[in-house]
């Protein structure tokens, strides 16, 4: 496969649980390989398998994730890799210390909002945690009864109400060569 460019970046997708983040990654990643591009989901459960398996969700737990996450980004995106983290990083200045670092090392950061309502979310509730949160089970839920700081300025603001996932990602990728990211 030949490589249409090499110029890494990092897309972070950010939203609250069962937005589709995850699922819009993916389908991203097929465009952008077909593309030739070389690329990689850092997924946020695969991560908490693998990377933070040892933190928890108390909000220091949470912007450490971020940050592993962010710095294991960067290495990536540094050496062309196009990375794709479909992570909640619900705490905006944990987000922006990833920006920042990232234009510290002059490597491109999107960050994408998929802004799907809450109670869209929790009709999906792809992985039962809505329902297990109002059964009692689960206590700080992103977005219910833990806080999510909604981006400011993301580079894309995409509400997923309406689309197919091959068109939300169509989206962020006419989005990311709209602003010179990729």
């Amino acid at each position: 496969m030949k490589q249409a460019n090499s110029r890494g970046a990092t897309v972070w997708l950010t939203g609250l649980p069962s937005a589709g983040k995850s699922t819009i990654a993916r389908a991203l990643g097929h465009q952008l390989r077909d593309e030739g591009r070389r690329v990689e989901i850092l997924d946020g459960d695969d991560l908490r398998t693998h990377l933070t398996a040892d933190l928890g969700f108390s909000r220091a737990d949470r912007d450490t994730n971020v940050a592993r996450v962010g710095f294991v980004a960067r290495l990536l995106a540094r050496n062309g890799v196009v990375v794709l983290v479909p992570v909640i990083a619900p705490y905006a200045a944990a987000r922006a210390a990833v920006r920042a670092e990232h234009r510290a090392d002059d490597v491109a950061f999107a960050e994408v909002h998929v802004a799907t309502p809450l109670d869209v979310c929790a009709s999906r509730d792809v992985k039962g945690l809505y329902a297990k949160q109002r059964a009692g089970l689960v206590k700080g839920l992103t977005g219910v009864d833990d806080p999510y700081e909604i981006p400011e300025s993301p580079e894309l603001r995409l509400d997923t109400q309406g689309l197919t996932v091959d068109e939300a990602a169509a989206k962020v990728l006419a989005a990311l060569a709209e602003k010179g990211t990729l």
